[in-house]
């Protein structure tokens, strides 16, 4: 019988780790809708839409034919409901899995196109150029690079 209350205290504090561990800014809510995943992750790794603000994802969404030099094509319905995701979850959505160290430093009418242009990525990324012309790396939203969880939500390696 003991071990019975014992497992429950286990599994309440498993089940609390990714909020705990997000409060730390160790993890970011990843990309949990399917068709997210699915159409962002054909190009580029799904990047949490913590990251950015929702009117940021908006004009991403809003500009698919110049989607950082390629044409996106999706069905209105398709755009519409990764949009909504997106913004739903972005970091300034207030759902809990935003970033409030991160967003802080977007101006107040910011709208970053870029997450690696947010002042809080360039300060927690200011490495000498040679670490982004390494081959594993070569761009500077490769997060799975050195972030080797990131596509789970880990981005403290």
């Amino acid at each position: 019988m003991a071990r019975f209350p014992a497992l429950i205290v286990a599994a309440c504090l498993l089940a609390a780790m990714p909020a705990i561990s997000h409060a730390g800014g160790k993890y970011v809510a990843p990309v949990d809708d399917p068709l997210t995943r699915k159409v962002c992750g054909e190009c580029h790794m799904a990047f949490p839409p913590g990251f950015l603000p929702g009117r940021s994802w908006s004009a991403l969404m809003r500009d698919l034919s110049d989607h950082f030099g390629e044409e996106v094509v999706l069905p209105a319905e398709q755009a519409a409901q990764i949009e909504a995701y997106l913004v739903g979850h972005a970091g300034d959505a207030g759902t809990g899995r935003g970033l409030r160290d991160f967003m802080r430093w977007v101006a107040p009418d910011g709208v970053p196109r870029r997450i690696t242009e947010n002042p809080a990525f360039l300060r927690e990324h200011d490495f000498p150029d040679r670490v982004w012309r390494d081959p594993k790396v070569v761009t500077k939203s490769n997060c799975q690079a050195c972030h080797t969880g990131a596509d789970r939500g880990w981005f403290d390696d």
